[in-house]
């Protein structure tokens, strides 16, 4: 797994936690949201686009040691779990860039 703790994530976090200091975790919504596109050459006149949406909250402590970036700080309410607690390959399932890429292949490959 990555590790989460270089010093860039963990200051981002912190940045982040200072941001919503005194925001109720029940209105700390967030999402991410990965857009793909693929232009087949420079005059393809309809490049194919796929998206992908993850909604969560950010909680107000760190949960987990995977993952990077967010991954601990953003809960997945329907999970019970962090971006960081998910494993490798649960994360890539659902994330929103493994989204975003199987939408990309259907897209290119039927």
């Amino acid at each position: 797994m990555i590790d989460g703790s270089h010093p860039g994530n963990v200051d981002s976090r912190a940045a982040l936690q200072a941001a919503l200091e005194g925001v109720p975790e029940r209105e700390r919504g967030a999402r991410f949201y990965c857009v793909l596109v693929y232009v087949r050459d420079a005059h393809d006149p309809r490049p194919l686009r796929a998206d992908g949406l993850w909604e969560g909250r950010i909680l107000t402590s760190e949960r987990g040691s995977g993952g990077f970036g967010y991954d601990p700080v953003f809960y997945l309410p329907e999970r019970g779990l962090t971006m960081a607690q998910l494993s490798p390959e649960e994360k890539n399932a659902i994330s929103h860039r493994g989204r975003a890429f199987r939408m990309m292949v259907e897209a290119c490959f039927g």
